[in-house]
Parts: C-alpha cells; sequence; structure tokens
C-alpha cells in the first residue's frame, strides 16, 4: 500500500461526533495498510462565523489579521481529529498550513499554492504516525505572512499534498454521496455519476458545482492525482475524477459503439451546474477603438479580480462607441465598480451598470464536442420554462448562461429533464448542508 491523502470538510467535522466518526474512517484507511495524509476544514460555520465576528470588530478588517484569525478554525479541527485518533489506539500529528510546507504568493485571502516541502510530514509517516493538516492555508514564500487559499481552500490543499507526496488517490470527503448530475437540493432526481474527466470536473466547478474547488481540479489534473470524492456519511462508492476527454471512446464522441444503433445515442452531458454567487457589470459607451478594452481589463487584474463571462456589443456605427458586459464574483463587486470609476475620465465610458440579482447555469459535457442539436435543446428547454437570456457564453464541452437570479431553480430543473437526467429510482441524499 502507499500514501492516501484524505480531504473532510466542515459538515464533516462539525460536531465531537462527527469528528469521531471521521477519525474512524481514518483509522480504517490505517488498518488497511495505507500511510495516511488528512486535510481538514473549520468545523462546520465556523469560518463564517469567525467573518460575522471580524465584521463587528471592524467593517473593513485588515487583509493579514483576517487571515490570522480564519486560520485558527482549521487549526480546532486539526487537534480535535488527532485527538479523536489518538482515543482509537492510533499516534497522529497535527500540522498547521505552514508547518506541512505549503508555500503560497503573498496575496492574502486568495493566495495561491506555488510549492509544497512536506519534510515534517515524510518524516511523521515514517515514524508510523496519521498527519492531521489545517487545510486552507499556508505560508507566504516572500513575506513569511500566514495567508488562506480562499473558500474551498482545503480541497486545494489536499491535492497538493497528494501531489508532493506522490500519493496513490485524493479522496475528499463531503457530504453527498459522489459528483451529481445537478445539486440535489434542487434537483432531488440528480443522478450520481461513476466517473468524470479532469475537463468536464474543471467545468462543473467554475460554473458553480461545490462539490469541488476549481483550483483543487486543475491541480490535480496539471500532476495526475486521481480524485475520488465520496461521502463521510456513507459507504457508498462515490465517484472518480480522473483522465481526459481525449481518452474516451470513440464512441462517446459521435459515432455508435459496437452495440449501439446509429441515430440511437444521445449526447453524453455530465450535469448542469449554477451559481448564484456572481454579480454582472456593464461599461455602458466605451469609444470603440484600440486599446480601450485593454485598460478596462487592465485595471481588474491590477485589482486582483477574476472575470468569467465577457460580451462586447457591436460599436454602434453612429457613434463609435459600445458596451462591454461581464460577470465576476459578487465579493469583488464593488471593488470592481471603484477601479472602473477611477478610469471613466481616461476612457471616457459614458456610466456604470451593476447588477447583483443574476444568476449562471451551464451545461457541461464531453458530447458536445460531436453531437449537434444540443445549443437548441438546452434554449428550447429554457424558453419552454419562461426563462430570459441575459448572457450567454460557451466553450467546447460547456454552455453558460446568465438569467434572473429568480429563475435560477427552473432552469436547472428543466434543463435537467429535458437531457433526461432525471434518475428513475433512488433521490440523492444531502447528509449535512453545504455540499462540502
Amino acid at each position: 500500500m502507499g500514501i492516501v491523502v484524505q480531504k473532510y470538510g466542515g459538515s464533516s467535522v462539525s460536531d465531537a461526533s462527527a469528528i469521531k466518526r471521521v477519525a474512524r474512517r481514518i483509522v480504517e484507511a490505517k488498518k488497511a495498510g495505507n500511510d495516511v495524509v488528512v486535510a481538514v476544514s473549520a468545523m462546520g460555520d465556523s469560518t463564517d462565523e469567525l467573518l460575522d465576528l471580524a465584521s463587528q470588530v471592524s467593517p473593513l478588517p485588515p487583509a493579514r489579521e483576517l487571515d490570522m484569525l480564519l486560520t485558527s478554525g482549521e487549526r480546532i479541527s486539526m487537534a480535535l481529529v488527532a485527538m479523536a485518533i489518538s482515543d482509537l489506539g492510533f499516534s497522529a500529528r497535527s500540522f498547521t498550513g505552514s508547518q506541512a510546507g505549503v508555500i503560497t504568493d503573498s496575496v492574502h485571502g486568495k493566495a495561491k499554492i506555488i510549492d509544497v516541502t512536506p519534510g515534517r510530514i515524510s518524516d511523521a509517516l515514517g515514524d508510523g504516525h496519521i498527519v492531521i493538516v489545517a487545510g486552507f492555508q499556508g505560508v507566504s514564500a516572500d513575506t513569511k505572512e500566514i495567508t488562506t487559499l480562499g473558500r474551498g481552500g482545503t480541497d486545494t490543499t489536499a491535492v497538493a499534498l497528494a501531489a508532493a507526496l506522490e500519493a496513490e488517490v485524493c479522496e475528499i470527503y463531503t457530504d453527498v454521496d459522489g459528483v451529481f448530475t445537478a445539486d440535489p437540493r434542487i434537483v432531488p432526481a440528480a443522478r450520481k455519476l461513476d466517473r468524470v474527466t479532469y475537463e468536464e470536473m474543471l467545468e462543473l466547478a467554475a460554473c458553480g458545482a461545490k462539490i469541488l474547488h476549481l483550483r483543487c481540479v486543475e491541480y490535480a489534473r496539471n500532476h495526475n492525482i486521481p480524485i475520488h470524492v465520496r461521502s463521510s456519511f456513507s459507504q457508498l462508492e462515490g465517484t472518480r475524477v480522473s483522465g481526459s476527454i481525449d481518452d474516451l471512446p470513440v464512441h462517446t464522441q459521435g459515432a455508435p459503439g459496437p452495440e449501439e444503433e446509429p441515430g440511437m445515442e444521445q449526447a453524453i452531458i455530465a450535469g448542469v451546474a449554477h451559481d448564484r454567487s456572481e454579480a454582472k457589470v456593464t461599461v455602458v459607451g466605451v469609444p470603440d477603438k484600440v486599446g480601450e478594452a485593454a485598460r478596462l481589463f487592465e485595471a481588474l487584474a491590477n485589482a486582483q479580480i477574476n472575470l468569467d463571462m465577457i460580451v462586447q456589443n457591436v460599436s454602434a456605427a453612429a457613434t463609435n462607441l459600445t458596451d462591454i458586459s461581464f460577470t465576476l464574483p459578487r465579493t469583488d463587486g464593488q471593488t470592481a465598480m471603484a477601479a472602473l470609476a477611477a478610469l471613466q475620465s481616461v476612457v471616457g465610458f459614458d456610466s456604470l451598470l451593476y447588477d447583483d440579482k443574476i444568476g449562471k447555469v451551464s451545461l457541461i459535457g464531453a458530447g458536445m464536442r460531436s453531437h449537434p442539436g444540443v445549443t437548441a435543446k438546452f434554449f428550447t428547454a429554457l424558453a419552454d420554462a419562461g426563462v430570459n437570456i441575459g448572457m450567454i457564453s460557451t466553450s467546447e464541452i460547456r454552455i453558460s448562461v446568465v438569467v434572473d437570479e429568480d429563475d435560477v431553480d427552473a432552469a436547472v430543473a428543466a434543463t435537467h429533464t429535458a437531457f433526461d437526467l432525471d434518475a428513475s429510482e433512488v433521490e440523492a441524499v444531502v447528509y449535512g448542508g453545504s455540499g462540502r
């Protein structure tokens, strides 16, 4: 047996009884002959509680101090899990992110991992210990300050550790039984997927599926680390994330397989994802000349803002002006507006519009590459459900639309049914409350 890295989210370590249950599962993996490394999140909703406490103390807390505060949640979890393992007769050693060798850049609140030097972890494993690592955190290579990786960062911690330790698999334990064709809270008939490619999972994560963090999947693909998504509340097999869409059998890319009749195959759709965490900004009346769009997006990049969908209208012939719309995380909305407003006199655009009452609905699947009619069916399903489309964006295996926030549930359900994704028997179970 080799090294197995496991990750447990907040709902999996929400209280003392949950921590004891997690400890028993960790010990089972150790008894099976594996060296076990575990990344843990903060208990339950404690990160949100810490953020709320910080906002009561200071409306705009310094980023450094906020990171110092938030990393305490994972440190509590790691120590308690180690204690529970010790009570089961096994030796465990807990490490903070910095002690575990998680090296990041210096951006507080959403740092990126640039290296992992797991010397202390390897030594502890060599001495027979189970290793528990505080997720979501690291230490800056430049400033030596404690940093956090952003929400969902424990997923990335786990995969980064798996890559550095050359682990056989990274097991992500959550409060659902795997990756589903839609959020079970919206579509109870959502089906669990047995396997998903890295590309499909990247699109699902980028489009709002909370089961895995986007950067975690990127890291796993770059280092070829298989991810096994499972529930910490059940013994079901879960979903395996590995491989590329280019490795899929030829018949899934358009040609019928040996047991399929021509014309009978349906498009392969991995699922329907949604996201209510974005906002839309429209820059109205931008002069249509070289370099103006670059000025706008450079200012947003300097403000450390990641953009999602971008649409530029055709320039009006009479005025030679155009509108540029884009979506971004809602939490960055006011920062973006301030950065753009500072450029109004330089660029000469007319005004800025801000809309945070939107949602994104996305259809993802490798079969889109070779199956005509997917787009038509998607838009027909939305029209039949009375959902109006505000923006459209596509990739090779994804179609995303922006809709009114109140129409998200109807859009997801209608699309899921239109592509025959509804399960006929067992409904999906959500054991906790977050889906992570």
